[in-house]
């Protein structure tokens, strides 16, 4: 009669219910630890990697040690070191040996590049990779005069840039950068920090079109940790993305997205002329000829004006430098004998050595960069002529030197008819 009393059945759904609810309830969690732990191991892995790249903190520590023991000098130390004016702010270092900030100075802005330990030599190695040299501030020696500091400087600019009928006044440019707290003497801690930063490329091309507008200027320096004007938009083209969507992304859609994000047209032609305008800078410049081995979008930015500026100018190297190391690369094919990742040469099988003298020039590699950039948006008139040109342009093949006429036709008629659609704009 009790049986009849209590309906048994009537519990049992609510069971399976609760079992399956259980089960949910388990799968949940399973998907919650692991949600935990792969964004925890992410987090791991990008705050390794940002402690390994940025030590930019370490860098001035070391700075601001050699600067109190009087090893150093330079118009920064003191607003590094001592005052505590010359800030270091995001890091944007690539490479953990060249540190990379942005900072502040005051009421300036700007970016501080400073080399943990050692300091970049031109030396193409077997990784194709510049040699690096140890930075120690051990040169000048006490006792160097000024006239010795200044033939060390010329024997050097030499070597690097070739022996230029005008090599004196980069001499004279070098020795004024020197004297930072503007006294009319070069002390010897001076003149240990302008001889570490002439070890680095940037600063020596930096010096070599320091007259032009193409290069940001040097705001101040303290030993081989110098402060450069921010170029406030960078880069040329493309946008950042994390990189656990970066590898979803097929290369042709990127390669789109990355033009999504540019000025308008007119202002694009702008900054394109004022690439244009380096490669002519750099082609038999004032103080020699310079190969540009990284011509891509991260290398380059412009300011408010539009105007054109080098962000890295780490592979825009001396072309009489480039070819002296090359010759000593040894390699088995032609893909051995590349610098960057625009400066390739062929290889002599018969001496298993790389050929001096590149394969495309800088005027190819720049089209190559801008194609895409200067042809998306450009107006109906000029887009077939502009195309024409474009790829005449990064057809060409060889050293500038050995086309010489052509090279500069093709330089000339691009300019031309980029300035010719904006001249008449406020954007010129």
């Amino acid at each position: 009669m009790a049986r009849g009393l209590f309906p048994w059945g009537l519990f049992r759904k609510p069971l399976h219910i609760q079992a399956k609810l259980s089960y949910l309830h388990m799968k949940y969690l399973f998907f919650s630890w692991l949600a935990v732990f792969v964004g925890s191991w992410i987090v791991y892995v990008e705050y390794s990697s940002y402690t390994e790249l940025c030590r930019g903190h370490d860098c001035k520590n070391a700075i601001c040690d050699k600067y109190r023991k009087g090893v150093i000098d330079g118009s920064a130390c003191s607003s590094l070191c001592e005052k505590d004016t010359l800030y270091l702010g995001k890091c944007f270092t690539a490479k953990p040996k060249s540190q990379v900030y942005s900072g502040s100075w005051g009421d300036l802005e700007g970016v501080i590049k400073c080399q943990m330990e050692e300091a970049p030599h031109y030396d193409l190695g077997s990784e194709m990779e510049p040699r690096k040299e140890t930075s120690a501030f051990n040169k000048p020696t006490k006792g160097t005069s000024v006239e010795k500091f200044r033939e060390m400087i010329l024997n050097h600019l030499k070597a690097k840039v070739g022996d230029q009928a005008n090599i004196a006044d980069l001499a004279t440019q070098v020795l004024s950068i020197t004297d930072a707290n503007k006294d009319g003497h070069i002390s010897l801690p001076e003149a240990r920090s302008t001889w570490a930063l002439l070890q680095l490329n940037e600063f020596l091309l930096a010096l070599v079109l320091q007259d032009r507008e193409h290069t940001p200027k040097l705001l101040g320096f303290c030993g081989d940790l110098y402060v450069m004007e921010k170029v406030p938009h960078s880069p040329l083209y493309g946008i950042s993305l994390p990189w656990i969507i970066e590898v979803w992304i097929p290369a042709g859609v990127r390669r789109s997205m990355d033009q999504w994000f540019t000025p308008s047209w007119p202002h694009k032609a702008k900054i394109s002329i004022g690439l244009l305008e380096l490669v002519e800078d750099v082609f038999h410049g004032t103080f020699g000829s310079f190969l540009m081995c990284d011509v891509s979008a991260t290398s380059f930015g412009y300011n408010d004006r539009h105007d054109l500026k080098v962000m890295d100018a780490r592979y825009i190297v001396p072309e009489a430098i480039f070819q002296e190391d090359i010759r000593q690369q040894r390699c088995d094919a032609d893909e051995d004998c590349l610098y960057g990742a625009d400066c390739l040469t062929s290889c002599d099988l018969t001496k298993h050595r790389c050929t001096p003298e590149v394969t495309r020039p800088n005027l190819a590699k720049a089209c190559e960069a801008l194609k895409d950039y200067i042809l998306r948006g450009a107006p109906s008139d000029v887009r077939e002529e502009l195309e024409k040109q474009l790829y005449a342009c990064i057809a060409l093949k060889g050293s500038a030197e050995q086309m010489e006429i052509e090279h500069s036709l093709i330089l000339n008629n691009l300019k031309s008819l980029l300035w010719k659609k904006i001249s008449h704009t406020k954007d010129s």
